[in-house]
C-alpha cells in the first residue's frame, strides 16, 4: 500500500546514496532517517503493486460515526478520516519500510550535512485537480495556516520548524531549530499543499463542506454531511505515471457510508451494501460471518500478519481529577482489570495483553532494564518507582477463572493507603463514595468492559458507563471532560517530537492535545528529549525503552490488548498484487476490481 495519507503520513528521513551538489550538501530523490532507503531511483514501481492493474469500478465502504466538516487543520468539527485519499505529499513513504520517503510532489530533496534545513525541488507538472499549478507558495500558505489555526496535536509535529522560505515557484526551503537530526526533515516531507489562490477569498480557519482543490489522485465528488462522502479518480491526474504511483489508486470511485451502530454496519456488509471490512470485534469475527455467501466463496475472510508497530490501547486515567492524581489508586485499578477472564469469555482468545506503550515494535521495554537504560534513568532515581530499575512491567495475570480475591485484597490495601475505606459496602473518603465514569463512543465497549466494571463495583466503587455519540465524545475528550477513556495512540516509528504532545508536560492542559491523561512529569519530559536527541537508532531505542518504563511504572494507564493480525472480510470482486507489503495489507490503494470476479458475483447475487 502506498501510504500517502495525512499530513504526517511520512514520519521519518535520512540519506540515500545520492549526487553531491557540493561537499556540504546532499541531493536525492529518497531519504531515510537511519540507514538507507530500500529502493533507488531505478525502481520501476513498488514491488507490492501490479503496474498493469486495470482502473475502474466503484466500491462502498463503511465508516463509524459522523462528520460535519472537511477541514482537517482545525480543532472544531469532525472530519472524515478518509480524507487522505485526496492529498499528495512532498514525499511518500514505502509500505516495506518504517523510516524512508521517496519523491512525489518533490522530485528531490537537498539538505546540508548538519541537517539544519531542507530544500524541496517541486515537479513543474504537479497541479491541483482544478488545473492550477502546485507551487512553493501553496506549501508556505498551508504551513502558516496550520501554525495559525491548527489543532495542538498537529502543530506539535512541526515545533522544530523555524521558518519556511519560497525560493521560487518550484523550490521550497524549511529551516529548523535543530541540527544533526533527520526527524524534522522527514516530517515536513510529509506535508500536503492547500491552494493559496483558492483560499485567498475564503477563511481556512472555519469548518466547511464545499470541497477545495486537491493535490492527490482522488477528489471529493459528493458530500452528504454526516451520511456519506464519495471520492472519484482525478481525470488526467498529474502524477499517474510516477514510479511511486504506478499500480495504485486503481478504483474509480470510493464511497464511505456512515453508521452509528457497528452491528448495523456488519449487516450492511452481509447484505452486499459494503464491499470490504477490517473487523475490530472478536465477537463479530467469531460469530457474525456465518452466512451462506461465505460458504459459497462470495465473501472472503483472511487474517494476514500485521507487522506495523502498534501504539498503546489502554484505559487512560484523567490525572487532572481525583482520585486518579494518586498513583496508589491507579495501581489498584490496574489490579482489578482481569484481562485473562475477559480474553476467555468475551474476546474469543484473539488478543494478547499489552505491556508497553510501544507494543509490536523494537522501541518498547522488555525484561530487566539494560545497563544503558539504567544510566539514563539513574539521575531520576528518587523520582521514580523503584521497580523501574529492577524488573519489567508485566500487567497482573490471573488464571482466567474470574476469581481474583488476592488481587482485590491488594487493591483494597492500596485504596486504604490512599485514604479510601470500605463503609457499608461503599469505598468512601471524606464522606463521599468513589465515583467513576467510563466515557464510551461505541456500544461494543460496554460488553467488553462489563467484567471490569463489575470488579470495580465489588470493591465499593460507584462505576458506570457513559455512552455518547462520536461528535460529543470527541468534544469531551478535547475538553478533558472524563474520568476514564479508552484511547489508542499510534506512534510514528521511530518515535520523536510527537512524544511531547502524547506525554509531555507542556501539552497536559492544552485543549485538544494528545496528552489525554494529563501527564506532567519532569522525568518523562527529560526522557522524551533524550529520545528526540538520540544520534543513532540504537541510542534512540535505549532512550525510548527507558521512557516506556517510566510511563508504565507510574501507572498512568491500564493497558488493554492488541491483535497481531488484520481481520479482513470482503466480497470476492477484487484483484490484488501477488506480494503483500511488509507493513499493511494494501487495500484499497493497490487492489482493483476484477471484472470476471465481479461479473460472477453479480450473477450469484
Amino acid at each position: 500500500m502506498c501510504m500517502r495519507y495525512g499530513l504526517v503520513a511520512v514520519c521519518c528521513a535520512v540519506l540515500l546514496a545520492s549526487t553531491q551538489a557540493s561537499a556540504q550538501t546532499t541531493r536525492s530523490w529518497a531519504i531515510a532517517e537511519f540507514g538507507e532507503p530500500l529502493y533507488d531511483e531505478s525502481m520501476p514501481h513498488w514491488p507490492y503493486v501490479n503496474p498493469q492493474a486495470p482502473a475502474g469500478g466503484k466500491i462502498v465502504l463503511g465508516a463509524f460515526g459522523t462528520f460535519d466538516s472537511l477541514n482537517t487543520l482545525i480543532l472544531k468539527g469532525t472530519w472524515p478520516r478518509s480524507l487522505g485519499h485526496v492529498s499528495d505529499t512532498l514525499m511518500v513513504n514505502s509500505a516495506d519500510e518504517l523510516s524512508s520517503a521517496y519523491g512525489l510532489i518533490a522530485e528531490s530533496a537537498e539538505y546540508p550535512d548538519d541537517k539544519s534545513w531542507i530544500i524541496f525541488h517541486l515537479r513543474p507538472e504537479a497541479k491541483f485537480n482544478d488545473g492550477t499549478p502546485i507551487t512553493a507558495a501553496d506549501f508556505e500558505f498551508s504551513f502558516q495556516a496550520m501554525r495559525d489555526h491548527g489543532r495542538p496535536f498537529l502543530k506539535s509535529f512541526f515545533e522544530e520548524v523555524a521558518s519556511v522560505e519560497v525560493l521560487d515557484d518550484h523550490r521550497l526551503k524549511y529551516n529548523f531549530t535543530t541540527t544533526d537530526t533527520m526527524k524534522p526533515l522527514m516530517k515536513v516531507a510529509g506535508l500536503s499543499p492547500q491552494s493559496r489562490e483558492y483560499w485567498s477569498s475564503r477563511d481556512i480557519s472555519k469548518t466547511y463542506l464545499t470541497p477545495a482543490p486537491v493535490s492527490g489522485p482522488y477528489y471529493i465528488s459528493d458530500v452528504d454531511a454526516g451520511r456519506s462522502i464519495t471520492y472519484s479518480r482525478v481525470e488526467n491526474y498529474w502524477g499517474a505515471d510516477l514510479n511511486v504511483n504506478l499500480g495504485t489508486s486503481n478504483i474509480e470511485s470510493i464511497r464511505y457510508d456512515y453508521y452509528r451502530d457497528m452491528e448495523v454496519m456488519l449487516e450492511a456488509f452481509k447484505a452486499g451494501d459494503i464491499d470490504f471490512r477490517a473487523e475490530n470485534s472478536s465477537k463479530r469475527w467469531s460469530t457474525g460471518y456465518e452466512i451462506p455467501a461465505l460458504d459459497r466463496g462470495e465473501i472472503i475472510r483472511e487474517t494476514p500478519a500485521d507487522n506495523t508497530p502498534s501504539g498503546i490501547q489502554a484505559f487512560f486515567f484523567n490525572l487532572r481529577r481525583a482520585p486518579f492524581d494518586d498513583i496508589r489508586v491507579r495501581q489498584a485499578f490496574d489490579l482489578l482489570y482481569d484481562f485473562e477472564t475477559i480474553k476467555r469469555t468475551i474476546l474469543y482468545n484473539q488478543y494478547d495483553r499489552i505491556n508497553s506503550f510501544f507494543p509490536n515494535s523494537d522501541f518498547g521495554a522488555s525484561g530487566k532494564p539494560a545497563a544503558e537504560e539504567i544510566a539514563l534513568l539513574e539521575s531520576h532515581r528518587d523520582q521514580l518507582p523503584p521497580q523501574v530499575f529492577e524488573q519489567a512491567y508485566i500487567a497482573p495475570v490471573s488464571d482466567g477463572s474470574g476469581r481474583i480475591r488476592k488481587r482485590m485484597r491488594e487493591a483494597g490495601a492500596l485504596f486504604k493507603a490512599a485514604g479510601w475505606n470500605l463503609e457499608g459496602g461503599k469505598l468512601m473518603k471524606d464522606g463521599r463514595q468513589m465515583t467513576v465514569e467510563f466515557l464510551l463512543a461505541q456500544p461494543d465497549s460496554q460488553r467488553v468492559n462489563a467484567p471490569y466494571l463489575q470488579n470495580l463495583r465489588r470493591m465499593g466503587i460507584d462505576a458506570n458507563f457513559r455512552l455518547v455519540d462520536s461528535a460529543q465524545y470527541q468534544v469531551r475528550v478535547d475538553d478533558f471532560d472524563f474520568d476514564i477513556v479508552t484511547v489508542f495512540l499510534t506512534f510514528f516509528p521511530p518515535p520523536g517530537p510527537e512524544l511531547r504532545s502524547f506525554y509531555g508536560s507542556q501539552a497536559a492542559d492544552v485543549r485538544g492535545s494528545a496528552n489525554v491523561a494529563g501527564i506532567s512529569n519532569p522525568v518523562v519530559d527529560d526522557l522524551i528529549e533524550k529520545v528526540i536527541a538520540a544520534p543513532t537508532l540504537d541510542e534512540l531505542k535505549i532512550a525510548n525503552r527507558a521512557l516506556d518504563r517510566a510511563l508504565l511504572w507510574n501507572h498512568y494507564v491500564v493497558p488493554q490488548f492488541h491483535n497481531a493480525n488484520f481481520r479482513l472480510a470482503y466480497w470476492n470482486r477484487f484483484g490484488k498484487p501477488e506480494r503483500v507489503p511488509k507493513y499493511g495489507h494494501g487495500f484499497p490503494d493497490s487492489w482493483w476490481i476484477d471484472e470476471s470476479l465481479d461479473a460472477g458475483l453479480d450473477l450469484a447475487r
